[in-house]
This record gives structure tokens, C-alpha cells and sequence, in this order.
């Protein structure tokens, strides 16, 4: 019986998926008391974007080491190790009482997440056949936008009623839970099978192993992988950084509204990722074209958050509506980056690759929200219109150089 013929593969994929969901959820989660945060602890909003900040500069800076040390030792440690460092520092953060225990905290949080799609990837290409995986990647990028979801309205409600303590608190201990379960069925089970049946994976293949040096230095001097990095840049980072920071701030200075209101605003947004990662995919594949579909987003993306300095920083709230759910379309459509480093790359680097790409879209969310609140501290005494309309300049030249990266693009055909 071999790994990608098993009804087992779909066990798996569960278990990955549900872990994915709620890490994902505790990227953008903390955006939800951000004012709460400044309140409790008497800090500027540099801080809170320092908080955000530091949480995905851990996330880029090991997505390459994290990349490589996959495509060589294998996924499975990884991703369990990921989601229990993510356990933890979700744990410290619903129990600190100082700014210290708030930014370990989040840096735990982010060296685990650093290890959750990467290795995500290559366990569905494992377990899973290559006419699958697109398919299945669109789904597990939908799972994430759920995670985000939950972060919105649900979330928000749950702080409302009981503090905003309680629910990391115990989204800490469901994350230890998932890493347990992941040990389970993606070591422990596997092995009795292994002994039982005769588990293997056709696809994986002895191959001699460069030294780390070559490898990056290809890559780094690959345009393909410099695009897919660009790409992911100015769409992810753009959309991640401003909801996981600022959008629930916005909407509550900018727009008067409660808490549970401007949730509701990212939650347009997601639900423009949730359509958003499918569709575009399906067009991809029904044009035969990556860099078609993928250029028109980038495009869509810049002129949406141009849209935000065309209108003074508070466009019509009825527009405000529809650009979330434009850029969370755009977002949602940021899958074909992995897809255009599965079609470009060999099955060995597909891993590091990945990792390069992803650390272009997290570094844009690392530096947008730290700026963001400088421009925002800056504009303080004036008032909070104008601090998120120069606030807007940054998502924009970010989603600029995301459409560099879409036209950089080479098509591939296999």
C-alpha cells in the first residue's frame, strides 16, 4: 500500500488543515485589541506595530533556513514543533502582565508559524498525487482564510464577553492539543502502517545533496524566484500586515464604529479570500496561465488601495465594503505563487523555494504595520484622517512593487 493511495492521506489532510485553521486565526487575532492592548499596558502604537512586526520578521527570517531543513530531513518534525511553539507563545500572551512577556511572546508565535505552510506543502505533496495537489492547496488556502475569519466576528464577540485573556488563553491549549495530534498521525500511526503494510512514497527518490551555499545561490540568482518573492510581497503582506495591525483601529477612529463592527469589515475581506483562492485557480487552469490570472490581480490590488489616498483616507463607507472584499480576492489569489514555484522549480527545491517566496509576503507585513504606526504617531495631534492617509502611501507602493513581480514572471509550461 503506498502513501499516496491511502484512504489514510485524508486523516492527514484533516489534521494539517484544522492545525492551519487556528494558527492562521492568531496571526491577525491580536489586531483585535490593539487599542486594548495600548490601554492596558500605557503603549504608543509604535509598539503595537513593533508587536506585530516582530511576530512575522521571526516568521520571514526562517522561512529559507526552515525551507531547506525540510526539503532535507522531511516535514513531519517541523510542522508538530511549529504549532506547539505557537501553543506557547499564545499561552504567555493571554498571561503576561508586561510588554516584555507581549513581544516573546509574539516572537514565539511567529517562529512556530514559520514552520506551518512550507511544510504544509510538502506533506501534501507526499501524501497526495500531482493531479491533486493544486486542488488541495486551493483548499488548505481557504482553510487559512476561515482561521482569519474566525478571527473576526467570533473572535471579537468571545473578547467582548469574557476579556480578551480568556480566549487566547485557550486557543494556546487547543494549539498544544494539535501538536500532540499531529506526533500521532503524521509520526506514530505511520510507522505501525510502515510495519503493518508496507507504507511508501514513490515520489520520494535518493538524490545527493547539494551544500546549502549552492542552493541558495541559485535561487537567489534565479528571476523566477525573485518574482514569486515580489508577488507574494505586495499581496500578502499588504492585506495580512493592515488587518493583523491597523483595519479594526480604522474602522473604529476613522468610521465610528464598535469593535464588533469594523470585525465585520476584515471578515469582507475574507470572504473575498475565501472566493478569491479557488476562482483564481480554476481560471489558471481553465487559461492554461499563471502569469495572466496573476498579473490582473496585482493590478486590481494597487488600484484598490489607490483608492484609499483618491479618497482622502475615508472613502464612501459602501466603497470601504467593496475594497475589502477586492483585496481580499487579491489576497486569496496570492496561491498561484506556490503554484508558479511547483511549475518552475524541481520537486527538491520546491521546499526552499516556497520558504524564499513566502518570506517576501511576510516581510511586507513585518514592515507595514511598524510604519504605519510611526505615520500614525506622527499625525496624532492632527487627526486620525490624516495619519491613515499617509498611512495608505505604504500599501500602495508595497502592491506597486507586487505588479513589478506578476510582470517579471516567466510563464512555465510543462
Amino acid at each position: 500500500m503506498e502513501k499516496q493511495n491511502s484512504k489514510y492521506r485524508w486523516v492527514v489532510f484533516g489534521s494539517v488543515l484544522f492545525s492551519y485553521f487556528v494558527i492562521v486565526s492568531q496571526r491577525t487575532a491580536p489586531g483585535l485589541i490593539s487599542d486594548q492592548l495600548m490601554k492596558d499596558f500605557n503603549v504608543t502604537s509604535s509598539m503595537i506595530g513593533l508587536l506585530t512586526s516582530i511576530q512575522f520578521l521571526a516568521y520571514s527570517g526562517l522561512q529559507i533556513p526552515i525551507g531547506i531543513l525540510s526539503d532535507r530531513y522531511g516535514p513531519n518534525f517541523f510542522l508538530i514543533t511549529g504549532t506547539l511553539l505557537s501553543g506557547l507563545g499564545t499561552l504567555i500572551y493571554s498571561v503576561t502582565t508586561n510588554i516584555l512577556g507581549l513581544l516573546l511572546a509574539r516572537l514565539l508565535e511567529g517562529m512556530g508559524d514559520a514552520a506551518i505552510w512550507i511544510n504544509l506543502v510538502l506533506i501534501l505533496s507526499q501524501w497526495f498525487r500531482a493531479k491533486e495537489f493544486i486542488g488541495l492547496l486551493s483548499l488548505a488556502a481557504m482553510s487559512g482564510s476561515f482561521g482569519f475569519l474566525m478571527a473576526t466576528v467570533p473572535f471579537s464577540a468571545w473578547i467582548s464577553l469574557s476579556g480578551w485573556r480568556v480566549p487566547f488563553f485557550v486557543t494556546g491549549i487547543i494549539l498544544c492539543l494539535c501538536a500532540i495530534l499531529l506526533y500521532f498521525v503524521l509520526v506514530r500511526k505511520p510507522k505501525q502502517m510502515e510495519k503493518n503494510h508496507s507504507v511508501t512514497n514513490p515520489v520520494e527518490k535518493e538524490h545527493k545533496r547539494e551544500k546549502t551555499s549552492i542552493i541558495l545561490r541559485r535561487i537567489f540568482s534565479h528571476r523566477q524566484a525573485w518574482a514569486t518573492f515580489l508577488c507574494h510581497f505586495g499581496l500578502v503582506g499588504t492585506y495580512v500586515g493592515f488587518i493583523g495591525s491597523w483595519a479594526v483601529p480604522y474602522g473604529m477612529h476613522v468610521y465610528g464604529m464598535t469593535r464588533s463592527g469594523a470585525s465585520q469589515l476584515i471578515m469582507i475581506g475574507l470572504i473575498g479570500g475565501l472566493i478569491g483562492a479557488p476562482l483564481t485557480s480554476l481560471i489558471s487552469t481553465r487559461l492554461e496561465s499563471i502569469k495572466g490570472p496573476y498579473v490582473v490581480a496585482h493590478f486590481v490590488n494597487f488600484v484598490s488601495w489607490g483608492a484609499f489616498i483618491f479618497f482622502s483616507g475615508k472613502p464612501p463607507f459602501f466603497m470601504l465594503v467593496i475594497l475589502f472584499l477586492i483585496i481580499g480576492y487579491c489576497n486569496g489569489a496570492s496561491t498561484l505563487t506556490f503554484a508558479a514555484v511547483r511549475q518552475s522549480f524541481h520537486i527538491k527545491e520546491v521546499g526552499v523555494v516556497s520558504g524564499f517566496a513566502n518570506m517576501g509576503g511576510f516581510l511586507s507585513a513585518v514592515l507595514l504595520p511598524s510604519i504605519f504606526g510611526k505615520v500614525l504617531d506622527h499625525f496624532h495631534t492632527v487627526s486620525s484622517n490624516v495619519g491613515y492617509l499617509y498611512g495608505f502611501i505604504i500599501p500602495v507602493i508595497f502592491s506597486m512593487l507586487g505588479l513589478v513581480g506578476g510582470i517579471l514572471l516567466k510563464e512555465q509550461h510543462q
